[in-house]
């Protein structure tokens, strides 16, 4: 879990790299920080508890940690949709990079896809204003559970 939580921190600052807003750029950064710091601190526990005896107080530790770590990856994911939806810039061609931008791209698009369907064809009320909660929107935290094996 603290390796995969690694992973969202490369994905964090590549999406941080390519955007030109500075303030989604910084909550990025700041969001990619707080979870390496708290994946770093979920291995550090892990394998402490590895070696000792089994404890009730470790264990807690543990699923605590894991918890900390899911609501950080969580932020990266927020912050990085926020970005996205603003724009990125096009990273080198062929790189690991692309491909991640490309990944976003696709979200972005299905994003505004969704929201330009939602805006013609669902159901209004009396006062003619859009109903919500019809469909979900997409999220990128939903594309990122879709695409792990």
């Amino acid at each position: 879990i603290a390796s995969d939580g690694q992973a969202f921190v490369k994905f964090g600052r590549t999406v941080a790299k390519h955007c030109p807003d500075a303030k989604c750029c910084a909550e990025l950064l700041c969001a990619a920080e707080r979870t390496h710091t708290v994946s770093s601190q979920l291995g550090m526990v892990a394998r402490v508890k590895a070696v000792t005896a089994d404890s009730k107080s470790s264990s807690e530790l543990l699923v605590s940690n894991a918890r900390n770590l899911l609501q950080a990856v969580l932020h990266v994911l927020k912050a990085a949709e926020a970005a996205c939806v603003k724009g990125l810039r096009q990273p080198p061609p062929g790189s690991e990079e692309e491909e991640l931008a490309a990944f976003c791209m696709r979200w972005r698009k299905n994003l505004l896809r969704h929201r330009a369907e939602e805006s013609v064809s669902s159901d209004r009320d009396e006062l003619g204003l859009r109903k919500t909660g019809m469909r979900a929107e997409p999220t990128l935290t939903a594309t990122v559970q879709e695409q792990s094996p």
